[in-house]
């Protein structure tokens, strides 16, 4: 007799990603080079000096040991330092963790406040790591429906009406993923006013906040002198720096906080990768000026991607911004995994079904453009245009 598995790991969907990948390989080419939207990573090279520090931290006898599990001094200052800067709060080390990616923090950050079913808020469209991660610890979730008419924002009648369902936490992802609809400041402030009022935590996934435009202050959460009690703020490194292969993440949370996720942290993975952690502490402030030119880099794909779509008829983009556009196709009797197998294996055009993202996204596509130059991206319409069903 066979051995079993846990049922709730087993039921669960493949990977999301590498299914993508798998469509491209029928793609012969015919077109040019594969377009590659599909995963969010960033399309240009670390800094040099960033690969110098990698190598030499990873050649250090220190960074092969383990490390504090709340991450290394000398990376949680500098963070914080960055995080007090940006949001002009009272941020110290004491209220840092770094992670093996943000994923991990999601997952540390999760276990601290819920457990077993419990019930978690994700909005819907949500980002399918965060769903699939609450399936696998047994936490339910509900969902809080977010209208393409309203640009993918949640809206504070249904905000209050979740809170009052028993949640232990709304974890939302400003700008978001996948729409790429930036929450604004005064929206975010409420909603955390509103869970503050609820006893309920806000999970705040920020890992695309630096490509936000320049000088913009994502939200003022961090204000208020009790945010500890109710606030956690998710962050990768991995978008900023170009490490997404080196795996580090950060939360920014209450002291309180931060002892129960080391406790997950230590059962989980001890510590971060430590030579990352090392090389990062020091790029931080050294390479401001390029994470700048990143910045607007990002922007000029942004705008080529709105000007693609603008030369195609029936291609709708209902949200755009950060790393993503969230498009509803043409093709409205077909489900979104049968669009997107066909647009990779006849023009090699790569991007995720909607309904990875729930359900009710069958009608979209999500397009990740960070990682395709505006050349390329000035491609898509002569490939679209060429694509039928």
């Amino acid at each position: 007799m066979s051995a079993a598995f846990n049922p709730i790991v087993e039921t669960l969907s493949p990977p999301p990603v590498p299914s993508v990948f798998a469509w491209a390989k029928a793609y012969q080419g015919d077109l040019g080079p594969l377009i590659d939207l599909s995963q969010a990573v960033p399309g240009y090279a670390p800094h040099p000096q960033l690969l110098q520090w990698l190598g030499e931290a990873a050649q250090s006898a220190d960074c092969a040991g383990y490390g504090p599990i709340e991450g290394d001094p000398a990376l949680r200052d500098a963070y914080a330092e960055d995080i007090a800067a940006l949001y002009e709060a009272n941020v110290t080390r004491a209220n840092i963790h770094i992670t093996s990616g943000c994923n991990q923090a999601f997952m540390c950050a999760l276990m601290a406040v819920a457990g077993a079913g419990d019930t978690i808020a994700l909005t819907d469209p949500f980002y399918f790591n965060h769903e699939s991660t609450l399936a696998m610890l047994g936490i339910r979730h509900e969902l809080l429906q977010l209208d393409p008419e309203n640009s993918f924002l949640p809206d504070m009648a249904s905000v209050n009406d979740m809170l009052s369902r028993g949640i232990k936490a709304l974890a939302l992802v400003s700008p978001n993923n996948p729409t790429g609809t930036v929450y604004p400041a005064a929206l975010l402030r409420e909603i955390f006013d509103a869970c503050r009022d609820a006893g309920v935590w806000l999970i705040l996934d920020e890992t695309y906040r630096d490509f936000l435009p320049s000088g913009q202050q994502p939200h003022d959460l961090l204000s208020p002198g009790n945010w500890e009690d109710n606030l956690v703020l998710l962050y990768s490194f991995s978008k900023s720096f170009c490490i997404p292969g080196h795996r580090l993440g950060a939360v920014t949370a209450g002291p309180n906080m931060i002892a129960q996720i080391a406790k997950v942290m230590d059962n989980m993975q001890i510590c971060a990768p430590r030579a990352p952690q090392a090389a990062v502490a020091k790029a931080i402030s050294a390479l401001s000026e390029w994470r700048d030119e990143n910045r607007l880099e990002i922007f000029r794909r942004t705008e080529a991607l709105k000007e693609a779509f603008k030369a195609l008829p029936g291609w709708s983009m209902d949200s755009l911004g950060a790393y993503f556009a969230f498009v509803r196709h043409p093709f409205e009797s077909l489900a979104s995994a049968e669009v997107a197998e066909k647009l990779a294996k006849q023009v090699g055009v790569l991007a995720i079904p909607g309904a990875y993202f729930g359900a009710r996204h069958e009608n979209y596509l999500r397009f990740a453009f960070a990682n395709a130059d505006v050349q390329t991206i000035s491609k898509l319409p002569a490939r679209l245009s060429k694509f039928s069903i």
